[in-house]
């Protein structure tokens, strides 16, 4: 017995059939429970305009409700031969309810129906994202403020160039992660409309209430036109993808730094034994898996905007089943780029300092710049402060002098973290979370 919302009177061919599915059915597990919510605010709307009966709709919420609560425990499947989560739904309501559950399908297709589904999700897996990007924010904040006096090398082409600290390079990852949460609220507003009712993609004749629908699901406000709803359709996906294709950017360079300034070469940090193994025939051995995992998942996620462009990039107007393979490759995104900040705020918030690099006075010539500035500053010309600094260093006469004293914003002397807050904190206000929460839980009740 099949169980698709499509067909007719004759059956698939089984080897087409497997391949049109793909991997669908196990993509769809992920959006379960918002296709619940979907049907949730739809059905309601349908009663509201009479398309349904006011008996009808409080049996099919009981049983939405109990199907979500289902997906929750993570004890939803969709059986053989069942095509789709929407299929799934429908069957387990008409199981329960007979013909009543085949009501829930009136002024909807399957593409808006997959569209809020993926509206939905997504919307939810950005607030995890931002909460995650926040944690190793303030992770970083609170590392950068506790050394900020400890000073390391600052290196251009990997050559030792100037006096920099552990309160720049920390607070300069946070400052990064500011930055990338710029991008997150512009995928989230994106996210955040409803395209429920644009149907195939050019609405319908019922008498639809979308502002309702928006409502009762927490969306900021709709696609409007019912064609663009449909043609958000992999443009959503590609622009939250480069959203967090950016954090992630921000995650691989800190993950090498981390890698680099651990090995025996440079000692500048120690990262957290649990977050390293060991070799089978070298005893010595404390290798940084977790951060090069984090660079190397990192740096796979920074591919992904790419990719969903080249599967959409050509395609015209309305829905085609090329748009269907996107979910392959983001539905499981985001839970690779949550373990990465989960494991990198862990990280950071173990890592040991070491607090006497420049004691090795190997690394006196980076304090040459200083006394270049130091006698600009007491009257000689620059160019002959730098030629005689250059002199003394060529004969081994320099000698470093390392008490020195920065003090505009932004430099190791005025790290402006508490700007840098100001700035993540400003962001962070305007995402509107509560309302979102309150309105799913409304629906929930």
């Amino acid at each position: 017995m099949s169980n698709k919302l499509w067909e007719k009177n004759f059956e698939v061919n089984k080897e087409i059939e497997r391949f049109t599915v793909g991997r669908d059915r196990e993509m769809d597990l992920y959006l379960a429970k918002y296709d619940v919510l979907g049907s949730m605010a739809h059905i309601t709307m349908l009663e509201s305009i009479g398309l349904l009966g006011s008996d009808e709709l409080q049996p099919l919420l009981t049983e939405l409700k109990a199907i979500y609560h289902t997906c929750e425990k993570g004890e939803f499947v969709i059986e053989d031969g069942v095509e789709d989560v929407h299929s799934q739904v429908e069957l387990m309501l008409t199981r329960k309810l007979g013909d009543m559950g085949k009501k829930i399908h009136s002024g909807r297709s399957r593409n808006d129906q997959v569209l809020v589904d993926l509206k939905l999700f997504t919307r939810h897996e950005l607030i995890d994202v931002v909460e995650g990007v926040k944690v190793l924010f303030d992770e970083l904040i609170q590392k950068s403020n506790q050394y900020k006096d400890v000073l390391m090398p600052g290196y251009t082409h990997l050559q030792i160039a100037m006096p920099s600290s552990f309160g720049l390079w920390f607070g300069a990852y946070a400052e990064s992660l500011a930055d990338d949460m710029l991008f997150l609220l512009a995928a989230y507003r994106m996210t955040n409309r409803n395209p429920l009712g644009s149907a195939a993609g050019y609405g319908s004749s019922f008498p639809l209430n979308r502002t309702m629908t928006t409502q009762l699901l927490g969306f900021d406000s709709m696609d409007y036109n019912v064609v663009y709803a449909q043609m958000g359709r992999g443009k959503m996906e590609r622009n939250v993808a480069f959203a967090m294709a950016t954090v992630a950017g921000t995650l691989a360079k800190m993950a090498y730094d981390a890698c680099l300034f651990n090995c025996q070469n440079f000692q500048f940090v120690k990262l957290p034994k649990e977050c390293t193994t060991g070799s089978s025939i070298m005893p010595h051995k404390k290798n940084p898996d977790v951060f090069e995992l984090i660079r190397a998942k990192s740096n796979k996620l920074q591919s992904l905007p790419q990719q969903i462009m080249l599967i959409m990039n050509n395609l015209p107007v309305g829905y085609f089943r090329d748009l269907q393979i996107i979910k392959e490759v983001f539905l499981p995104a985001f839970d690779e780029l949550k373990d990465c900040l989960q494991m990198a705020a862990y990280i950071i918030n173990k890592m040991a300092v070491n607090e006497h690099i420049l004691d090795n006075p190997m690394y006196d010539p980076m304090f040459s710049v200083e006394e270049v500035n130091r006698l600009a500053a007491n009257g000689m010309p620059f160019r002959d402060a730098y030629k005689k600094v250059g002199l003394e260093i060529e004969s081994g006469q320099f000698h470093a002098d390392k008490n020195i004293h920065h003090t505009h914003e932004g430099s190791m002397g005025n790290l402006c973290n508490d700007k840098i807050e100001a700035l993540m904190n400003q962001t962070m206000a305007e995402f509107g979370f509560d309302r979102v929460r309150k309105a799913e839980a409304q629906l929930l009740k």
